[in-house]
């Protein structure tokens, strides 16, 4: 176990310093100067020459790539990302109060999720071509083909022409008020569960559709356990190693979701200031928000490898 989880995190390092170099470098090459953007912005586009290259000089953008590079490596080492260029402050300061948010809708979807995907394929799997399993299958379809920003509008009209109600405005945190917080999270993260739904209960069926076959599940039923005890305790926990490395994958996945699902029903996570930081060209606040989340979906990953073969045996040695 140990030469296993030396090779994953071998190969962590190297993948997280290499996501560094290509949002370091494709945020040099995207068109627009940031100095420009900030003196048009606060001046109203009066300005010298001088101006944009002292402002330019100040920013650190008139140096070589390189060395800019390793002036923010040193900082990100440290914890700094910079000033934000928009937001006038520094950029931890700004996403360590969205961060949290975030990472609660995700928690919250990937919980939703599991709680009725993984039920939905295992009734599907013990009873095939029923009705329950042609429902199943159908909702898995159609949850994996409506996009989640189509389904958040869906819910919102919803909630409206059928029950007259929204969730309160203005955030509440969860350790302030926890009921109004989850009046506001469960319909964000039922939106944003919806695709993951569909796809988890579409692995679990055909995890659990596998493993029915196998000659242990017989053995079991010939001992005389009740069907619910051989389904549970011996076929769900062996199909569960393909649902943990999907629900990883879709917790990691969780992330780029909620740049449209917060920015939808206003919630003040890390996607909502992405949008806003692209807008007004803040790249300090965009690197470090695409290297805090390809920071998160790798660290997932590697979790997901190291209980994997924690659980599994043979690919430790495979």
């Amino acid at each position: 176990m140990r030469e296993y989880a030396a090779k994953r995190i071998g190969l962590f390092i190297p993948t997280v310093l290499l996501i560094t170099i290509i949002v370091f470098v494709v945020m040099r090459l995207i068109p627009g100067d940031p100095a420009l953007a900030i003196l048009e912005g606060d001046g109203g586009g009066i300005y010298t020459q001088e101006d944009l290259d002292n402002l330019r000089a100040e920013l650190g953008t008139d140096r070589p790539i390189v060395v800019q590079y390793v002036d923010w490596m040193s900082g990100v080492l440290r914890g700094d990302f910079g000033d934000s260029l928009w937001f006038k402050s520094p950029v931890m300061l700004e996403l360590g109060r969205r961060i949290p948010v975030t990472v609660e809708l995700a928690v919250l979807s990937t919980i939703l999720a599991m709680f009725i995907a993984v039920p939905f394929g295992v009734l599907s799997a013990i009873k095939p071509d029923s009705m329950l399993d042609y429902g199943a299958r159908s909702f898995t379809l159609i949850g994996i083909a409506i996009p989640q920003f189509f389904a958040a509008i869906i819910l919102i009209l919803f909630l409206v022409k059928a029950f007259s109600w929204l969730p309160p405005l203005g955030y509440a945190k969860l350790w302030d008020d926890p009921w109004t917080n989850l009046q506001q999270m469960v319909f964000p993260a039922l939106a944003l569960a919806f695709y993951e739904m569909a796809f988890i209960a579409r692995v679990t069926r055909s995890a659990m559709m596998e493993i029915l076959r196998e000659d242990y599940m017989r053995t079991a039923r010939a001992k005389g356990l009740t069907e619910w005890i051989v389904v549970l305790r011996h076929g769900l926990k062996n199909a569960f190693l393909p649902i943990l490395t999907i629900s990883g994958w879709q917790f990691g996945r969780l992330f780029g979701g909620t740049v449209i699902i917060e920015t939808i029903f206003l919630i003040p996570g890390i996607g909502r200031i992405l949008i806003e930081s692209i807008f007004h060209r803040d790249f300090p606040m965009i690197q470090a928000i695409i290297v805090i989340v390809g920071l998160f979906i790798v660290t997932i990953n590697l979790l997901v490898d190291l209980l994997y073969g924690w659980l599994d045996p043979r690919i430790r040695f495979s």
